[in-house]
């Protein structure tokens, strides 16, 4: 670093730009304008005397020097939070993991045993079938359905999926379909077209209705097989069936926080059948 001065308020900014990736969603976080965190952003690295952003049209993408920055200053920023809390505790350290709505079901209802008993970990689930970014940090943790291509990413095989029809016995013989741009909604589109006894925009009301004995879902079948009342109607359909992976970053995976918790991620996945 050379003599030129570097503000805590400038090491804000900087983490503010860092994980949201560009300068304007940036100013919607931090109040700034855009042109005043570009400039503040200059300054910093001409104080660092180093390069911290690489920059293009899709906005700032970081350097191996920046993550580096970045990583110390959230380990700052997490040490000061614990100092500050009112009740002189630690705060537990926080893992977001993002996974589909089928996934994520299958979680939930193993909390106790991804948080650890006595709870050791902060976990925030983020429920989405789009793809979260990993290094951008919108999440720490995500569970994918192919093996990570982004060399700044490390990924962990688990059990295949399958999908399958499941209904109630004496549930009628037509769809209900999921409108949503996941492979398995799609694939469902293809076939049956409009003929559907309903149609519903969220995954979870199709595994509802298909309970509540109103038609046929088209499920995995690690959800659809541990619901008593719903039976496989049909062998499982193979164009649907898809890898799945566990993936964080790699300057992340060896954080203890992150580590204990794709141990226990693993386990849960390995009994989820």
């Amino acid at each position: 670093m050379n003599d030129k001065e570097t503000s805590w308020e400038d090491l804000h900014l900087f983490l503010a730009v860092a994980r949201s990736g560009g300068l304007s969603p940036a100013a919607r976080i931090t109040g700034r304008s855009a042109a005043t965190l570009g400039r503040r952003m200059l300054a910093l690295e001409r104080a660092m005397g180093r390069e911290l952003f690489v920059r293009h049209e899709r906005g700032y993408e970081l350097t191996a020097e920046a993550r580096d920055l970045e990583r110390e200053l959230g380990e700052i920023e997490n040490r000061i939070a614990r100092i500050n809390r009112p009740d002189g505790r630690s705060a537990l350290p926080l893992v977001k993991i993002s996974a589909g709505t089928w996934t994520t079901l299958i979680l939930l209802d193993r909390l106790e045993e991804i948080a650890g008993d006595p709870g050791d970990v902060r976990l925030r689930f983020v429920s989405a079938e789009a793809t979260l970014d990993i290094p951008r940090r919108e999440v720490v943790i995500g569970v994918r359905n192919r093996r990570p291509e982004d060399p700044s990413l490390a990924g962990r095989k688990l059990a295949k999926v399958e999908f399958a029809a499941f209904a109630r016995p004496d549930a009628p013989d037509r769809w209900i379909k999921v409108v949503a741009e996941t492979p398995s909604a799609r694939w469902l589109d293809r076939r049956i077209g409009a003929d559907a006894v309903c149609e519903v925009a969220s995954p979870r009301n199709a595994l509802d209705l298909a309970l509540a004995g109103r038609g046929v879902a088209l499920l995995p079948t690690f959800v659809g097989s541990r619901n008593a009342d719903l039976v496989q109607r049909g062998g499982t359909i193979g164009e649907l069936a898809h890898e799945q992976w566990l993936v964080t970053h790699q300057d992340d995976r060896h954080l203890p926080e992150v580590r204990r918790t794709i141990d226990r991620l693993v386990r849960v996945f390995d009994r989820r059948l």
